[in-house]
């Protein structure tokens, strides 16, 4: 093992010729790039990368490796820490309000199932990939770079969205814990629009604090996380102890009855809710850190979507048991649930908890944020700065440092309600696309299939999807639920049928019974968009036009230079001694 670290001096020459090779060009050659722009959208945009070439080239240009010190119960905690703290505290009260009533528990259970196929799809991925890019390498590998980046800064948006506006919330929830007016710990400032007028300092420290922690270990932030998580579950038996003993059933169906917003309520809380899930998201991005990333990684992902699964549910229910819906608070619902029962103290311990369980939360939010950033970087598509891993620490210092920067900064003044939307769409979306990227490397890329088979069955599946979730919003020829559901059904069996899947040797771990799972994942994920509200596309909208500008102006002329500097120094050469195989990387 250890002549596989020893880089031949050839290969170590070419790198250091690629990497020192200047990139900062002038104004002139700049336009003149900008006139290539169609060229070099045309080679680039469908560009792929191989997953050993993802696992040894691209990530060579991070410089040093990240440190394998993680296992799977590092991974479970790592996602139970990731999911519960954002999904109970941040989601649940504002949903019960004005979403889905009592009903929000069946809204956690469909947004849960949901998770869980799209988990799937995420595992298989992640075993055969195990680097720190997830959905972006995965895209990238699968449909090529423009796709896996559109992905990328979605994700990255709705980490560095989500991450402030959750620091928000620790500031509501830490107020209950000592006694204090959330208001007493923001300034207010005239002359700025309503959601964004309340400047919160204690947000900003706590997200400061924890990008420092970050800067310095992965292995011990993951410690700490486990420390704070096992407390954090201790802590929801208390909660749902005290809510199935003190609450009402009667609560559940008064006033208004269990769904007081229907059934389109209770999908549509779904919709929402469906944030409070992509901490598994974070668990896919450790796995350059990992052990043993082939029997790690299942057991981390999926054991703990399905032990979040279950405690959303009931602390959703226990919530809803021990006051009546619009008796909900929406910003600290547990903590002023506990104060309209008379536990003035247990409002104060649930506080506490809840800042504990959100700074966990935040945590391996911002471990993965700086992940994704990193592999981005490697691939050219941002300054390749933001790819380098410190040395010392084994951890991407200046990713951190800069979306820890941005999370601060949008901490200070942004209201969690106006984003929260905005958030499940850029998840939903690209969970949907690793969906559709799962059965077309299974039938496609592994079993070398045509692929317009598997294309033509994919923008059925994606239509049929559409019109049937369309039609189910507004509530126009009902008939057309069952005929639509039935199609496809019809057409997933008709192409199990004809297109053979052949799974790759010695594959460790992969989706059983394909293509099921990934076409539930894209039906339910493309069924939870459409719940979502207008203005949530057309922020979204916004935001796709801004990366898309950035992508041409940008991302395909930096990653075009790359590639030809590689060329230019030669081949990186398929030398034995330095193909660090996924062999390799399992047995560390």
């Amino acid at each position: 093992m250890e002549s596989q670290k020893t880089l031949p001096s050839s290969f170590a020459s070419n790198m250091a010729t690629v990497q020192s090779t200047p990139t900062n060009i002038s104004f002139s050659n700049y336009l003149q790039s900008l006139s290539q722009t169609p060229h070099r959208l045309r080679k680039r945009m469908l560009a792929t990368w191989t997953p050993d070439q993802e696992l040894n080239q691209v990530r060579l240009r991070s410089g040093a490796d990240m440190m394998r010190k993680l296992k799977w119960y590092d991974l479970i905690a790592l996602g139970i820490g990731g999911m519960l703290g954002v999904g109970v505290f941040v989601t649940t009260g504002p949903v019960a309000l004005k979403t889905s009533g009592p009903s929000v528990f069946i809204s956690y259970i469909i947004a849960g199932i949901s998770a869980l196929f799209s988990s799937l799809c995420y595992t298989e991925f992640s075993v055969q990939i195990p680097v720190a890019g997830g959905a972006f390498s995965y895209l990238r590998v699968t449909f090529g770079e423009f796709i896996g980046y559109f992905a990328g800064a979605n994700i990255l948006m709705e980490y560095v969205l989500s991450n402030a506006a959750v620091a928000r919330t620790f500031t509501e929830y830490l107020c209950h814990a000592v006694g204090e007016n959330p208001s007493s710990w923001r300034i207010e400032v005239d002359g700025v629009a309503e959601g964004y007028n309340m400047l919160d300092f204690p947000a900003v420290a706590l997200i400061l604090l924890l990008t420092l922690c970050l800067c310095h270990s992965t292995k011990e932030s993951s410690i700490l996380n486990l420390i704070m998580t096992v407390f954090h579950v201790i802590f929801f038996g208390f909660i749902i102890i005290v809510g199935f003993s003190k609450g009402s059933a009667r609560n559940l169906v008064e006033p208004g009855g269990l769904a007081p917003f229907g059934v389109k309520g209770v999908f549509n809380g779904a919709a929402i809710v469906y944030f409070s899930y992509i901490g598994y998201d974070s668990v896919s991005t450790m796995a350059e850190e990992i052990q043993n990333p082939a029997k790690s990684l299942p057991v981390g992902i999926l054991g703990s979507v399905l032990i979040v699964t279950g405690l959303y549910c009931l602390m959703a229910l226990s919530l809803c048991l021990l006051v009546p819906f619009n008796m909900i608070d929406k910003d600290a619902s547990f903590s002023v649930a506990f104060e309209k029962i008379g536990w003035k103290w247990a409002s104060n311990v649930v506080g506490a908890g809840a800042s504990l369980g959100i700074v966990a939360s935040l945590l391996v939010a911002m471990l993965g944020q700086a992940r994704y950033l990193c592999v981005i970087g490697r691939a050219r598509l941002v300054p390749s700065w933001f790819a380098k891993v410190n040395p010392s620490t084994g951890t991407p210092l200046n990713a951190t440092l800069f979306l820890g920067l941005c999370t601060a900064s949008i901490a200070l003044f942004t209201e969690l309600s106006i984003i929260l939307e905005i958030i499940s769409i850029s998840t939903l979306l690209v969970f949907y696309m690793v969906a559709n990227a799962l059965i077309y490397r299974r039938y496609v890329v592994i079993s070398h299939n045509p692929p317009s088979q598997t294309l033509l069955f994919l923008v059925l599946l994606s239509s049929t999807a559409i019109g049937f979730s369309m039609s189910w919003k507004l509530d126009e020829q009902w008939w057309a639920l069952p005929v639509l559901g039935g199609f496809m059904i019809a057409i997933t069996a008709f192409f199990q049928y004809l297109v053979p899947s052949v799974c790759q040797p010695n594959e460790e771990w992969s989706v059983p019974f394909m293509p099921w799972p990934a076409v539930t994942s894209i039906f339910l994920n493309v069924f939870l968009m459409t719940t979502l509200k207008a203005m949530s596309f057309q922020r979204f909208g916004i935001w796709a036009f801004l990366i898309t500008l950035f992508y041409v102006l940008y991302g395909v002329h930096s990653t075009y230079r790359a590639e030809e500097m590689e060329v230019g120094v030669g081949e990186i050469p398929h030398h034995p001694s330095i193909q660090q195989t996924k062999l390799d990387i399992q047995v560390l």
